[in-house]
């Protein structure tokens, strides 16, 4: 780049650092970010994205720029493992690589280091099986029959050169039965829990299987009817009853910050995810500074302790002259109430993490 278009960059650079603190809005934090990528600085974009969202959690424009901040991270990061492999390769490094590309939808990348890695560890069942992760995510959004073919041969040759590895098993068990080869995808998911009897997520798939109508074993004549149709057999276990779920998640977080609002000190309670929010006590509406310093605290947190590599920021207290703030962090879930000084900080941040933990046990369910 030439000099002097460098400094006019850094020069427009400043200027929209010192209004994104003066005057934070989404197109600010946008325009920020983009000079930032302009000068390959992926990280501070994505930084800069991160705390844009903390204060505009509903801006798609916010969002864009993550997403294309992570893209910039991983071809960097990429570049970085294909030196490295150039230099020492390893089966380690290629899974890396071939996870990054995967993640990127770049099928030719994915595909010639696939390649290479068989030829190198001919014995690594890891390049068919992220083969036929490729192959599959392209079969579930086209339903062409010959990706879903392709992708069920490179499962099952990743399941026969690594008999015990759960994950093709589980991949190849799911599309198996959702074309309609029912007592073929039980065989795999029998063996998933002769590998792990504990697994009660694979009990749950194999009740859920059994109720299932089996259409035989011919896979090319299912795929080639599913293509026909444009459509798949069976559901996921995960789209059965997820209402279900979701009912007994928003009852028990209702029940739990009502449960707080009520106790000694408290004023204001709030469960948050993503843009969403459910309040108790005295919040005025969705622009109460109170929800704006609990998301913007949260986010601080957690990027504070990320940097210094200290795990995560589950919990987090204010105090000011305006008594406390406690905030409880898993996972996209966050709970948070402001309580007076006589109130039983303990107390409060136990009930927000029972709070928080069931909203994600049942997310995650």
């Amino acid at each position: 780049m030439h000099l002097i278009q460098r400094m006019k960059i850094w020069k427009q650079l400043r200027r929209l650092e010192q209004r994104a603190k003066e005057q934070p809005s989404p197109s600010t934090f946008v325009d920020l970010g983009q000079v930032y990528i302009n000068l390959d600085l992926h990280d501070k974009a994505e930084r800069m994205a991160d705390d844009g969202l903390a204060l505009f959690p509903k801006s798609i424009e916010l969002r864009q720029l993550l997403d294309c901040a992570r893209r910039g991270l991983r071809h960097r990061r990429a570049g970085e493992l294909r030196a490295k492999l150039t230099r020492s390769p390893s089966s380690k490094l290629f899974h890396e690589l071939a996870s990054i590309h995967l993640e990127l939808g770049d099928s030719n990348a994915l595909h010639a280091t696939c390649q290479e890695w068989s030829l190198r560890f001919p014995d690594d069942s890891g390049s068919w099986l992220m083969l036929g992760q490729a192959r599959l995510t392209n079969f579930y959004r086209d339903l062409a029959a010959r990706e879903g073919q392709e992708a069920v041969q490179c499962l099952e040759r990743a399941a026969r050169m690594d008999p015990d590895s759960t994950r093709s098993r589980r991949l190849l068990g799911e599309v198996l039965y959702r074309i309609g080869a029912v007592n073929e995808a039980q065989k795999h998911i029998q063996t998933l829990r002769e590998l792990d009897p504990a697994d009660q997520e694979i009990e749950h798939l194999l009740s859920h299987v059994a109720t299932l109508p089996d259409s035989g074993s011919d896979l090319n004549a299912l795929l080639a009817e599913v293509e026909s149709h444009g459509s798949l057999l069976h559901p996921t276990l995960q789209t059965v009853a997820p209402a279900q779920a979701a009912d007994r998640s928003i009852t028990d977080v209702r029940a739990g910050l009502a449960r707080i609002a009520e106790l000694h000190g408290v004023n204001r309670a709030v469960f948050i995810r993503g843009s969403k929010a459910m309040v108790k006590g005295d919040i005025r509406d969705g622009r109460d500074p109170f929800l704006r310093i609990v998301r913007v605290t949260a986010k601080a947190a957690h990027r504070f302790a990320r940097r210094l590599d200290i795990g995560s920021a589950a919990k987090t207290v204010i105090e000011g002259d305006f008594g406390w703030i406690c905030i409880c962090v898993y996972g996209d879930a966050l709970a948070a109430v402001q309580c007076l000084e006589s109130a039983n900080v303990e107390w409060v941040l136990g009930e927000l993490q029972e709070i928080v933990a069931g909203a994600l046990h049942a997310a995650e369910g």
